[in-house]
């Protein structure tokens, strides 16, 4: 837990609880459901929790921001960045039920009023966000496919609506098609190894009416 202080120093008590919490919550899950692989669980504020607040680096969500988290598996990032910003509504889809139920309790174990789920692929939900997030679900040009019409007109943030990407590696190919995308890297903000390869990619996405 110190690990998460040293990088967010402004959290509440409550905050703190709910962070806390993770560890105990996704090993019960995980020895159910397999969620995450055993090395990870032991990892798992530095390669969860902490990686899914890097978008939180790059953006600091203003109150009532939509965010849409697409491929959640277990609630990544989605669930940190809910804690972290408890006055924006998130909304966390997987197409893999079983995944969707464990989110559904963790939810309900930290008590998480802003956090709604569903057992469903992107391109169903209704509704419009300002920032769609992922972990490397797919390559980008398929991911912008699945949510170019997700994405809310009106601006509330500093950075312009759009995708906010977790993923590792070389981008260089898969985002030549997108000359607007910014690309943050994770070892900017964060000292770990783990995040010498890590970057948040941001692709503003134009209203679709």
């Amino acid at each position: 837990m110190t690990l998460i202080g040293n990088y967010f120093s402004l959290l509440t008590d409550n905050q703190l609880r709910q962070f806390s919490e993770l560890q105990d919550l996704y090993a019960d899950w995980n020895s159910k459901i397999n969620l995450i692989s055993r090395k990870d669980i032991d990892d798992l504020y530095v390669k969860h929790v902490l990686h899914s607040l890097g978008i939180a680096k790059v953006c600091s969500f203003e109150k009532n921001t939509k965010i849409l988290d697409v491929g959640t598996g277990g609630g990544f990032p989605g669930i940190p960045l809910a804690i972290l910003f408890p006055d924006c509504q998130f909304h966390l889809v997987d197409s893999i039920g079983k995944k969707i139920k464990v989110v559904e309790a963790v939810v309900e174990a930290l008590e998480l009023t802003n956090v709604t789920a569903a057992h469903c692929r992107a391109e169903v939900v209704k509704g419009q966000f300002d920032f769609v997030v992922s972990r490397a679900v797919t390559t980008m040009p398929e991911f912008v496919i699945w949510i170019k019409d997700k994405v809310a007109k009106k601006q509330k943030n500093n950075l312009k609506n759009g995708i906010l990407y977790l993923k590792g590696g070389d981008l260089t190919e898969e985002l030549k098609d997108f000359p607007k995308a910014t690309i943050y890297p994770l070892s900017d903000y964060f000292e770990d190894e783990f995040f010498e390869t890590k970057k948040v990619v941001h692709i503003p996405i134009k209203y679709k009416g």
